[in-house]
Formats: C-alpha cells, structure tokens, sequence
C-alpha cells in the first residue's frame, strides 16, 4: 500500500483534514475520543473483529479505533489506520500500544483513490470516516476491492442533524446571532452525507457489497462539563463552521449556547442525545471488480 497523501478527487477535503478540522480534532482528541467513544463502541461490537484477522480502519484519524481494533485481534492479527489528514495521523503514530495487541501501521492514503490491496482484509471499519468522499460509489468500491472474498465491513456514520441534539440545540441557540446562510447541500461530502439510510443502501449495492443491514443506535454521548463541552462545541460540527466564518460572533453565541447546554448538565458532566445508523455489510456475494 503505498502513501498518496494528494488526490484531485478529494482536493478539498484533504486540505480542510490537514488544516482547520486536523488541528481541532488534534488539540480536542482526548474530549473527541470520550464524546464518540460509544457509538464506535457499538459499531466495533456488531462487526466482531476476531483474534488473528487482518483489518483496515478507514478514516482512523487520531487512532483511537485503530488501536481498539489492535487489542482485539491480538499480537497474530494485523491492523492497518488510514486517513487523509497528516497531523491527526501524527498522533495516532506516538499513541502507546498494549503489549497484547498488534502495532497498527498507519498510512497517509485516500481511500476512495488510493491502492488499499486486493483481498487482504477479513474486514473494514470506520467511525464517521466515510462520509467525506466526493464520489461514495468509487471510494465503497475500492474498499470492498481490498477485502477478502467473504470479508466484511462495518461502520458507524451520522443520522440527520434534527435527530442529533447534541449539534442541533447549540447550532438552534446560535441561529439567531448567525448571518443567514444558504441550505447545505445534503449529498456534499461532510458529516451527514450519509445520514439518508436510503442513499447508504444504494451506495453500498453500486459498489458491489451484499448482505447490507443498517440499522439505527441511539444513545447519550458526553465529553465534559459545561465549559469543557461548550469550548468543543463552538469549535466542530455545523457551528464550529460557523463561527470560522463569523469569529466575531464568539462570545455572544458562547453565551447562548452555555445556557442550551445547561438543561443536559448530569452528576457524569454534559450528556446530550447523538443518532447514529450502524452498517454492516458483505462482500462475499460482491459483483466484479470494476
């Protein structure tokens, strides 16, 4: 596999992951790492990564889920992370290992574009890594191209944004502070490009994958108290975009959305709801490489 850090296809999204997003989610990985931590969790559980597999973690980021997977396929398996965004992947580099899990390697590579292997992986995963690719198609495909005959994929991505409070209530507390801006292109590559379980089914059936099942998990998600979640919440997801463009508006949004993150205050810090679907899918009955 080798690294290919550019791609014409992806030019935007490679320069926003080693840009503005890359060094927000490095300087709030510990914050980021405990907010998502249970969907990924649960996305891992369904999947069943097995002790001696080989597995590639799409969109690993700052490696979280890379070494969750490396514990759990143990020192007999292999774990590959790869990611766009070089200063997230720096971090998951020096992240320490067990002694009872495999060392993950890490590769600065586009996986819609890039050569993941041809039948190399018993599976693939990702945490809200497959979202941000400009053809979904291309990019399913070439990852259902590195998996085994009867490997197996699984991923955790985004349900819409009016179902996921814990962006919606702060970007509603804000709204009225915030310039008026265009409706969002839903297909655009972003964190709810996928949030229309439809569209997920059809991509996945285009890029040769059977045996889909998507299904919905909900729960509560947290990374703090009420300062810590607010100065996270101001900098990721639709506002965080916001407040890039309107800086200016800081301190008064801040004001707004402290007060709508008050009602979600609980004895384990801020705890607000996050929709997710769950996706497994198949590549044993995959149609032909093209």
């Amino acid at each position: 596999m080798s690294e290919e850090p550019t791609s014409p296809a992806n030019a935007a999204q490679i320069e926003y992951w080693n840009a503005a997003a890359g060094a927000t989610w490095v300087q709030y990985q510990e914050q980021l790492d405990r907010q998502l931590a249970p969907l990924g969790l649960e996305a891992l559980r369904r999947l069943g990564p097995a002790k001696g597999e080989a597995v590639i973690d799409i969109g690993c980021g700052c490696g979280q889920t890379t070494l969750d997977l490396a514990s759990r396929i143990g020192n007999d398996g292999s774990v590959v992370g790869v990611d766009i965004s070089a200063p997230m992947l720096d971090i998951a580099r020096h992240r320490p290992v067990s002694d009872s899990a495999t060392r993950p390697q890490f590769r600065e590579v586009d996986a819609q574009s890039s050569d993941l292997g041809r039948a190399v992986f018993d599976a693939a995963f990702s945490r809200f890594g497959v979202m941000f690719f400009s053809d979904p198609v291309a990019a399913f495909s070439n990852i259902r191209r590195a998996l085994k005959p009867r490997g197996r994929f699984g991923f955790v991505c985004w349900r819409p944004l009016e179902e996921n409070t814990w962006l919606l209530a702060p970007l509603n507390a804000a709204r009225p502070l915030l310039p008026s801006a265009a409706p969002a292109d839903p297909l655009a590559p972003g964190p709810f490009a996928l949030a229309d379980a439809n569209r997920v089914q059809s991509i996945l059936n285009d890029a040769g994958f059977a045996s889909v099942a998507i299904e919905p998990f909900d729960t509560l998600i947290g990374s703090g108290n009420v300062e810590s979640t607010l100065a996270l919440t101001l900098k990721v997801g639709p506002l965080g975009t916001a407040l890039r463009e309107n800086p200016q508006l800081k301190d008064k949004i801040a004001c707004a959305v402290r007060e709508a993150l008050t009602p979600y205050v609980t004895p384990a810090g801020v705890l607000m709801p996050a929709a997710v679907w769950i996706v497994l899918a198949g590549a044993d009955l995959a149609a032909g490489d093209s």
